[in-house]
C-alpha cells in the first residue's frame, strides 16, 4: 500500500526532484516507507494519550451533571438584597445584602468532595445607606436579627466598671457614645472602654440642645468631639448621637458634612427616671424588634439590668453588636439559605 502511494506521489510531482537513477528513486521509495511505519509507531504509543481524552471526556460528563444540580439550587435558595430606604416614620433604613450560590466555587468543592457543596455569596442593594444623603436613623433593617446597646455618656463614671464587666461575660459589644467634655477628663475610662473592643462614637461635646444652635455652634460642638476621638483613641468614627435626641435638620446635615451619620434610638429604657431593673427588662423585651437601636446610659439600674436583658435578648433569638454592625448591609453569619440538601453550606 504504501508502495503505491509513493509510485502516485512521484507521478504527480516527484520528477520535479529529478531523480538521476532507479536506483536513488529506490533509496528514496525506502525511505518513505520508514517514515511511515514509523508514524504508525508512534501513533499507536499515542493510544492512552485518546483513551485519557475519553476520561476527560467522562469527567466532563459529571462536570456538567454537578453544574446542573447546583444551577437548580440556586435558583431554589437566592435571597433578594433589600435596598435602602425613606420611611416615613423611620426614616433612614439601611439595605440588606441578599445571597446566592457561588456556581464556580460550589462546583470545585463539589467535585472535590464528590458531593452536593453549595457556598454562598452575599449580593449588595442596588441602593444603599449612603445613597439616602442626610437623613436621620433610627433603626436597622427589619430582615437583620441583630441589635444593638447605644450607651450615651456624660456621667455615671461608677456605673460602667459594672456594665463593662456584663458586657464582657456575655460577650457583647456595645456603641459608646461620649459627651466631649467627659471625654477630655475621663481617657482612662474610655481606654478601658476602647480596649475592651466596644465602638466609640460622638455625643457632642458639652450635652446642648442642638436646635437651639447656630450652625456654628452646632459645628463645633460636633468637631471638637470628634477630634478627641481621632487624635486622642485613634478612632474614625461615622456616627452622631444628638444629646437628649434634640436635633434639626440643620443638625442632620451638619454632622453629615463632618461625615457623620445622625443616629437616635428605637426603643428608650428610660434609665435616667431611675426605674427598677426588671420594668428596664420588660420595656425593652416587650418591644424588642431586628434592627433595634437600644438607649441606656451608665446608671444603677442599668447596670442591674444588664446581664438579665442581655440574655433574655438573646433567648429570643437575637445578636447583638455594634450600632455599625447592626446598620451594616451585611448579613449574620448565623442565617442560613436553606437545607442545603442534606449537606454542609458554606458561605464566602
Amino acid at each position: 500500500m504504501v508502495r503505491k502511494l509513493v509510485f502516485v506521489l512521484v507521478s504527480l510531482g516527484v520528477a520535479a526532484f529529478a531523480f538521476s537513477s532507479m536506483e536513488a528513486l529506490d533509496t528514496y521509495i525506502r525511505e518513505t516507507e520508514r517514515l511511515v511505519s514509523a508514524n504508525r509507531t508512534d501513533t499507536a504509543a499515542d493510544r492512552p494519550n485518546a483513551a485519557a481524552l475519553r476520561a476527560d471526556g467522562k469527567s466532563s460528563a459529571e462536570e456538567t451533571m454537578w453544574r446542573q444540580r447546583i444551577l437548580e439550587e440556586a435558583e431554589k435558595r437566592r435571597i433578594p438584597p433589600v435596598d435602602a430606604r425613606i420611611d416615613p416614620i423611620w426614616k433612614a433604613i439601611p439595605g440588606y445584602n441578599g445571597l446566592e450560590v457561588d456556581v464556580d466555587a460550589s462546583l470545585a468543592q463539589t467535585l472535590r468532595s464528590k458531593e452536593l457543596k453549595l457556598v454562598f455569596r452575599e449580593v449588595p442593594p442596588r441602593i444603599v445607606l449612603d445613597d439616602l444623603g442626610p437623613q436621620p436613623i433610627y433603626k436597622g433593617n427589619p430582615n437583620k436579627r441583630m441589635v444593638a446597646l447605644m450607651i450615651n455618656v456624660a456621667w455615671g463614671n461608677e456605673h460602667i466598671p459594672g456594665m463593662l464587666e456584663a458586657l464582657r461575660e456575655e460577650k457583647v459589644k456595645a456603641t459608646f457614645f461620649f459627651d466631649g467634655s467627659w471625654l477630655r477628663k475621663n481617657t482612662d475610662l474610655a481606654r478601658q472602654i476602647a480596649s475592651d473592643g466596644h465602638e466609640l462614637s460622638n455625643h457632642a461635646y458639652s450635652h446642648p440642645n442642638m436646635s437651639e444652635l447656630t450652625r456654628q455652634q452646632a459645628s463645633e460642638e460636633i468637631a471638637k468631639t470628634e477630634k478627641l476621638l481621632e487624635e486622642t483613641f485613634g478612632v474614625r468614627n461615622r456616627w452622631f448621637a444628638p444629646p437628649s435626641g434634640d436635633y434639626s435638620q440643620e443638625t442632620v446635615q451638619i454632622a453629615y458634612e463632618h461625615g457623620l451619620k445622625t443616629v437616635l434610638w428605637t426603643l428608650d429604657t428610660v434609665d435616667w427616671k431611675r426605674p427598677s431593673p426588671d420594668w428596664i427588662v420588660r420595656r425593652v423585651t416587650d418591644r424588642l424588634e431586628p434592627g433595634a437601636l437600644i438607649l441606656m446610659h451608665p446608671t444603677e439600674p442599668t447596670r442591674i439590668a444588664l446581664p438579665t436583658l442581655i440574655r433574655e435578648i438573646k433567648r429570643r433569638g437575637f445578636a447583638l453588636g455594634t450600632v455599625s454592625d447592626t446598620l451594616s448591609m451585611d448579613r449574620l453569619d448565623t442565617e442560613t439559605a436553606g437545607d442545603g440538601g442534606g449537606k454542609t453550606d458554606d458561605k464566602m
